[in-house]
Parts: structure tokens; sequence; C-alpha cells
């Protein structure tokens, strides 16, 4: 095994998990999961079947990501945040195969309790605030809050908020990396790193 597991998590057989991954206590992977290299589930993650991973993504305590959600690379995932995959349940109606995907893109960070509904994309290197509820997709570097969430400004791919209107057009140096960003017809492009 390349990866290390907690003696009280379970893994199912036929689960694919990268090299020098952890799965930490009370945690459940399904047999149909695939997780790439480097990543973290924190206690009590559950891992549905039809989820892919990428490489160095950190799953919080208490988070559950069930079928038809799928992380990049380098995501991460606040404590006790929410995915869904049906967007009507009824618990005396099947709905397993009107599951909707959720993508979330390299370097998104989802905050603590945030709930994402199912079917959206969130951008590259976006940052979803603690608590907030993302209905409809998300663009890279946006910052969203609220409920529902809303962009209120710009994030860099280092995690800081960038000094730039939310429409219009501009540059930015960040001030921490010096990469540059460029905003033109309201979206934000890592220009150099």
């Amino acid at each position: 095994m390349s990866y290390q597991k907690h003696d009280s998590a379970i893994v199912d057989e036929g689960a694919l998990i990268g090299d020098g991954s952890r799965i930490w206590h009370f945690a459940h992977v399904c047999s149909g999961a695939k997780i790439g290299k480097g990543c973290s589930l924190g206690q009590n993650v559950f891992v549905g079947n039809k989820v892919t991973i990428g490489d160095n993504v950190k799953v919080q305590n208490n988070v559950s990501v069930y079928d038809n959600v799928h992380l990049e690379s380098d995501v991460f995932c606040g404590p006790s945040m929410v995915f869904t995959n049906v967007y009507n349940p009824r618990s005396f109606i099947e709905r397993k195969t009107e599951y909707k995907d959720t993508l979330v893109k390299k370097g998104a960070t989802l905050g603590a309790n945030c709930t994402i509904v199912c079917g959206v994309t969130i951008g590259e290197y976006a940052l979803v605030g603690a608590g907030a509820v993302v209905n409809k997709d998300v663009i890279p570097f946006a910052l969203v809050v609220g409920v529902p969430a809303k962009q209120i400004g710009w994030i860099s791919k280092y995690g800081e908020q960038l000094d730039l209107p939310l429409t219009g057009c501009g540059s930015v140096i960040c001030p921490y990396t010096q990469d540059e960003y460029r905003l033109e017809n309201n979206q934000l492009t890592l220009i150099s790193e």
C-alpha cells in the first residue's frame, strides 16, 4: 500500500488511491473512487463510487464527496462543507439516474460549511467563503460569499484578495508573489508567474 490509512478507515476493494495520500479516522472510500497522489482525507470523510479527486487535494473533516462530484488537483474542501448530487431530492422517489455533475477546477477553495448545489462548475483558483451557498457557476479567480453566493471580488492564485473592480478592466501585481493579473471582459487572467 503506497498510501496511509488509519485503522478505523474503510477503503473498499477496487478504489484507486495515489501514492502518499492519507486517509484519517472513520473515513470511507467506495470501490469506484479514483483519488490522486498526495491527498488528505480528514476524519469522517465519505467518498462515493463515481468520484474523481486529483493530486494534492485536501478534504477536511466531515465532508461527503458524493457520486458525480469531480475535484481537480490542488482543491481545498473546508471542514463540514456540503456537496449535493440531486437537485430536487425526495425520499420516496428514486433519482439515482438524475445525478448532476459538479466540477471543482484546479486550485479552488471551498470554505468551511459552504454548500455546493449540484450541477455547477467552480472555476480555477476561485474561493467560496465559509457558509456560502453556491447555486450557479463560479468563474476563475472569483471570490464569492453569501446566500446565495455572489461575487464580491477577485482572489489571487496565492489566495489573497486583489485590488480590482468587479467589472471593467485593469491589471494588478500580487504583492506576495509578483504574479501579474489582467481583468478584461469580466474575466481575470494570470498573465505571468
